[in-house]
């Protein structure tokens, strides 16, 4: 496999690791549980961990053995799942059980996170989609490597509030459930607009209903790569930012297909997407903010922001696309707030307000992602923020998404720490305006004329 690649490119490679921190975010493996169902929630969740036990048995090892070969880091090995409202559509008793098989699983086969405890509920929800959103709360509190999603908007089918209304009350229960923890539950669940089934980042992977059995993606990392291909580039046009960016990228999504490819080999699976996004820690170097403040901006947040964003995303994606003919999952830039450090700044410093981040969401990958808001924060404020994110990506045509952590205790300026690639984050201020009326009415908000594309 390395064979293809000269030795400039491989020299490249070398040097993006050692000095620009190019790492592959995961490999995750995609698993259908549709055969999983049976007639008790107790038989279906024994079912749930035999076959991810079996199916994902030898990831980690794979991995592992590819890191050691390639010399290429690969930070997490993850699992995503078939939504399991799904799955647990035709069993009698509680789903927490499914969530509670999944979770041994995780453990058993020693992948990071396991994502798909999940309902698809943007034209109306089912007994059983009910039945999961309601005890979502209750699994993430329970379990340690679970994530959970629920897609409550699309472009074809609208916003559909009574969803919204629910998913602001869920987060709030999940905050008070593990606020003894930072309210951690709530960094492992997000609310979607416009989900997508070939997803491989958490907290929002499931496996699509449209996938094969079993399969592979990569997400590719590197917003230190490309920071560094921004120091040569003092006096620079922003055509000539543009481009550098474009290269970058190349070279990023070359390497993670190369390791999607031993993967899927090695593994006897197919092959799915590699996810171009860019996606930041709290470690100096590895910032997304940091790549749009050498674009010229002081700090992000400033007016230009979301211009220098723009032309990042658009550049990523075309220097991914020329690498690789499998692109999909998000594939743009993460703006996590307490997953990057010059969002993190900007939020202490004030240059980055709940607005700004709304703006920046119209163009970035996802929305309001890890960002922790004062634990007094209504249901119903949540939920404003979820549909406010909701009408960006249907009338954009985009994903978007909410993961807000409302921290019991916590006031603006009070910082949280939520450990590992979660990272930590000051508590930002949110508009105490009140929504309640608008919210209360329920219902659904539409489609867009022109979500009607046939």
């Amino acid at each position: 496999m390395v064979s293809r690649f000269n030795t400039t490119g491989i020299l490249d490679t070398i040097e993006m690791i050692e000095s620009y921190r190019l790492d592959i975010r995961t490999v995750t493996m995609g698993i259908s549980l549709l055969g999983c169902t049976r007639p008790t929630m107790e038989a279906t969740a024994t079912a749930v961990y035999d076959h991810v036990a079996a199916q994902a048995k030898h990831l980690v090892e794979v991995c592992e053995g590819i890191e050691d070969e390639l010399g290429i880091p690969i930070v997490n090995k993850r699992v995503s799942v078939t939504p399991v409202a799904l799955v647990t559509a035709g069993a009698q008793g509680d789903p927490v059980l499914v969530a509670k098989a999944l979770d041994r699983a995780a453990k058993e086969v020693g992948v990071n996170f396991v994502g798909g405890y999940s309902a698809l509920v943007e034209k109306g929800a089912s007994s059983a989609d009910t039945r999961l959103i309601r005890s979502i709360p209750e699994a993430l509190a329970t379990t340690d490597f679970v994530c959970s999603s629920v897609n409550i908007a699309s472009s074809r089918a609208g916003i559909n509030m009574d969803a919204v209304k629910t998913m602001g009350q869920v987060i709030k229960e999940a905050a008070q459930l593990t606020k003894d923890n930072s309210a951690i539950a709530c960094a492992k669940l997000v609310v979607f607009a416009n989900s997508v089934g070939d997803n491989p980042f958490m907290a929002g992977a499931f496996h699509g209903i449209e996938e094969p059995d079993c399969v592979i993606s990569v997400g590719v990392s590197g917003p230190g790569v490309v920071d560094r291909a921004l120091g040569s580039l003092k006096g620079a046009s922003l055509d000539q930012v543009a481009e550098e960016i474009k290269k970058a990228a190349f070279k990023i999504t070359r390497a993670g297909q190369l390791v999607g490819d031993m993967a899927s080999q090695r593994l006897g699976v197919p092959f799915g997407i590699i996810d171009l996004s860019l996606a930041p820690t709290a470690e100096q170097g590895d910032s997304v903010a940091h790549i749009l403040e050498h674009m010229g901006l002081d700090q992000v947040g400033t007016h230009g922001t979301t211009a220098a964003l723009a032309l990042l995303n658009d550049a990523v994606k075309k220097g991914g696309m020329m690498a690789c003919s499998r692109v999909g999952g998000l594939s743009g830039s993460f703006i996590p707030v307490s997953e990057d450090k010059g969002m993190i700044d900007a939020v202490r410093s004030g240059a980055i307000s709940m607005d700004k981040l709304e703006a920046m969401t119209a163009i970035c990958s996802v929305g309001f992602d890890m960002v922790a808001i004062p634990g007094d924060t209504s249901a119903n404020t949540i939920a404003g923020m979820i549909a406010d994110e909701a009408a960006i990506g249907v009338m954009n045509h985009k994903t978007t998404a909410v993961r807000v952590i409302p921290v019991p205790g916590k006031d603006v300026g009070d910082e949280v720490n939520f450990g590992g690639l979660l990272g930590y984050a000051p508590v930002i201020d949110v508009n105490h305006v009140g929504n309640s009326t608008f919210i209360d009415r329920g219902g659904f908000i539409p489609a867009p004329l022109h979500g009607l594309r046939n």
